[in-house]
């Protein structure tokens, strides 16, 4: 009669484990919650600036995460074919960001752009295809941009999702905001360009 044992033992044991399992993935996901937390509480531009390129692409994924994007997840790593954040939108459709860490003087080149074009949608499956950069974009990537349907987060944009402002809120000011060529060279006097 040592079987009735051995089956209260498994189920036990088996208990345990999942209340283990259960308990580091909770501590996981505090753990990513908190990062997230004071990542998204950084509030000026200068602040993710002085971020690596690393770091700025965890911040891009945290602040997705905060306008309840699910499944995000950072890639990292070079050879991911623009895909430096990928996930899902609230209303399901699958996001695909590109992130480049630019000092504030530079533009983000056309070729930049061309490269995600032709990738984010046939290679990745996007539905909603983002590039954020922490400068502007050269008069032909936005154009690039805006004609094939990409989020073009540049500076002042970054600056109104970095305060705030939902991601699925500035996707209708595609192509806006950079400001028109007076603002743009004062801008770039400001900042050494």
């Amino acid at each position: 009669m040592v079987w009735p044992y051995v089956l209260v033992a498994v189920i036990v044991a088996t208990l345990w484990w999942l209340w283990r399992t259960d308990r580091l993935h909770r501590a996981g996901d505090r753990a990513r919650r908190e990062r997230d937390r004071s990542l998204t509480g950084l509030r000026s531009l200068t602040e993710v600036d002085a971020l690596t390129w690393q770091q700025f692409e965890e911040y891009v994924a945290a602040l997705c995460r905060r306008d309840g994007c699910t499944e995000v997840e950072v890639s990292g790593k070079s050879g991911d074919l623009g895909a430096d954040v990928v996930g899902f939108l609230p209303d399901g459709r699958r996001l695909v960001v590109q992130c480049k860490h630019y000092a504030p003087h530079r533009y983000v080149p056309s070729g930049d752009m061309q490269k995600f074009v032709g990738t984010a949608f046939l290679h990745h499956g996007a539905d909603a295809a983002v590039y954020v950069a922490t400068c502007p974009f050269s008069r032909a990537a936005l154009d690039l941009a805006v004609t094939h349907g990409i989020l073009a987060i540049h500076r002042d944009l970054l600056g109104q999702w970095n305060t705030g402002t939902p991601l699925t809120a500035l996707l209708p000011l595609n192509g806006s905001g950079q400001g028109d060529r007076r603002h743009r060279r004062r801008w770039k006097r400001t900042y050494g360009g």
